[in-house]
């Protein structure tokens, strides 16, 4: 069994923690309306479609891309849609993309944007934050996602990966999305927090996470019902069972007096301006956004690649024919996980984030006033851009909706213009958990497409949902197979 390695901070935390957001929808609303006045008051709203529509309220949930996609091709590359009562600024393309991410990243922020939904979940963890306090934790934790350390706890993924494509049996009927998401819950417990996972405690986080996010998939109306069983009650009681883990965990270590390994080792470890330990909610919150964002972009982008490996027969024959000349039937080693030693297979993996990026938008707030593609953009207003969208353009991507891996060839992905491929983000906010993310793919899909292969049931393309991130509607089922 490998062992996570314990990190000592290089840095203490010396900016203030941000003050809390406000988490009731009616308020929010209100706010909102109030900032939108103000924008009105003085300047226009780029165009589109700004009337009230609960058809682009429903459709922004059930067919996004399709509506995205249409209104960049009616008005442009920087737009607006009036979703439910707030006006959204979207801006599509290779070139905002770059600007909102590089070249007038000052311009935007991240709190006061859509990700502000995600705040009772996640807290002030490092999605949710701006400014100095983003950039202290982003600094503290920065050695845990150090190539040497993730190559270190690229074992982990492995043996991970081995244990579960041993449970599987010849004939079996898997539902892939929810079977990856507990193998990378796993994985993030060791490999990220260094929380040994030997006791099922994935499966209470699992469920908690899945509960906590469906909330995000239902118009906002029905958000709001305070009911028994609605989707708003349950959100609540599955956050207070993975707070429960968490916080137990926490609580634990410090008992001991012992931080213990992993980043969350590094977090109990750390210290405030005044030389005092963190708060236990301020580990919390960079515990369990990166406990969220640790599996879900291995949860969505494993399960679109197995789904596209097994309609595609060729590109899946690729794949296994590159895995059994470099592995020859032994397990992976961390260093056939670098990104270059399996080319098929890494370009089978950017052609899935690129058709299925789990982050697929990025929402913003305007902080002054910008010119994005030469349309006027006010400031205060919320802006969003969006990867899956741009990598779904022609002009960037011919026949966009073709599972095609040989776009990633080296010459064509040269060829590519600056924002044009974004599932991590860019810049400065780009996604700290990147490399480890890559490894983890790189370690799931060498274990188990060279032991099996995994048959769809369906060859229908799946309805994908944003809750807030993309994943299929209901799973996708497949049937396993020795190789």
């Amino acid at each position: 069994m490998s062992a996570i390695q314990t990190l000592t901070p290089t840095r203490s935390i010396a900016a203030a923690r941000p003050a809390p957001m406000e988490a009731g929808i009616l308020a929010r609303i209100a706010d909102d309306l109030r900032r939108e006045h103000r924008i009105r008051s003085r300047a226009k709203l780029p165009p589109g479609s700004t009337a009230p529509s609960w058809s682009h309220t429903r459709r922004i949930i059930a067919d996004p891309l399709g509506l995205l996609l249409e209104h960049e091709r009616r008005f442009g590359p920087v737009f607006t849609i009036r979703l439910l009562y707030e006006p959204i600024v979207w801006a599509i393309g290779a070139e905002v993309n770059h600007q909102i991410l590089v070249g007038d990243f000052d311009a935007f922020q991240w709190r006061e944007g859509r990700f502000a939904d995600l705040w009772p979940l996640l807290g002030d963890g490092l999605l949710n934050t701006d400014g100095p306090y983003h950039r202290d934790f982003r600094m503290l934790m920065l050695p845990a996602f150090h190539r040497d350390y993730i190559a270190a706890v690229a074992e982990t993924m492995i043996e991970e990966a081995v244990r579960a494509a041993e449970t599987l049996r010849d004939g079996e009927v898997i539902e892939i999305y929810h079977w990856v998401r507990e193998l990378a819950l796993r994985i993030a417990l060791r490999g990220l927090l260094g929380i040994d996972a030997t006791d099922g405690r994935e499966r209470t986080l699992a469920a908690a996470f899945e509960q906590s996010l469906a909330i995000h998939g239902e118009p906002v109306l029905v958000q709001m019902l305070p009911f028994p069983r609605s989707p708003r009650t349950k959100a609540i009681a599955a956050r207070r069972r993975l707070d429960a883990v968490v916080r137990a965990e926490i609580d634990e270590r410090r008992r001991r007096g012992d931080s213990g390994p992993g980043v969350l080792g590094l977090l109990l470890s750390a210290t405030d301006e005044h030389g005092a330990p963190l708060r236990s909610s301020v580990v919390r919150d960079q515990a369990v956004t990166l406990l969220f964002a640790g599996h879900d972009t291995t949860t969505t982008t494993f399960t679109f690649l197995v789904h596209e490996l097994g309609r595609t027969p060729r590109v899946r024959a690729d794949v296994e024919g590159e895995l059994d000349r470099v592995m020859c039937a032994r397990n992976p080693a961390p260093a056939d996980l670098d990104g270059q030693a399996l080319p098929v297979l890494e370009r089978s993996l950017k052609e899935t984030l690129r058709r299925y990026p789990p982050a697929w938008v990025g929402p913003r707030r305007t902080v002054r006033d910008v010119t994005l593609e030469g349309v006027r953009v006010p400031a205060e207003i919320g802006v969003h851009y969006s990867s899956w969208v741009t990598h779904h353009l022609p002009r960037l991507y011919p026949d966009p909706f073709r599972f095609d891996p040989d776009r990633f060839l080296p010459d064509r992905e040269a060829s590519l213009p600056r924002g044009a491929y974004v599932p991590f983000g860019g810049g400065s906010r780009m996604c700290l958990g990147k490399r480890f993310g890559e490894y983890e793919l790189r370690a799931l899909s060498a274990v188990l497409f060279s032991r099996l292969r995994l048959e769809p049931l369906s060859r229908q393309d799946p309805r994908v949902v944003t809750t807030p991130t993309l994943g299929p509607k209901g799973g996708l089922r497949f049937v396993v197979r020795p190789r």
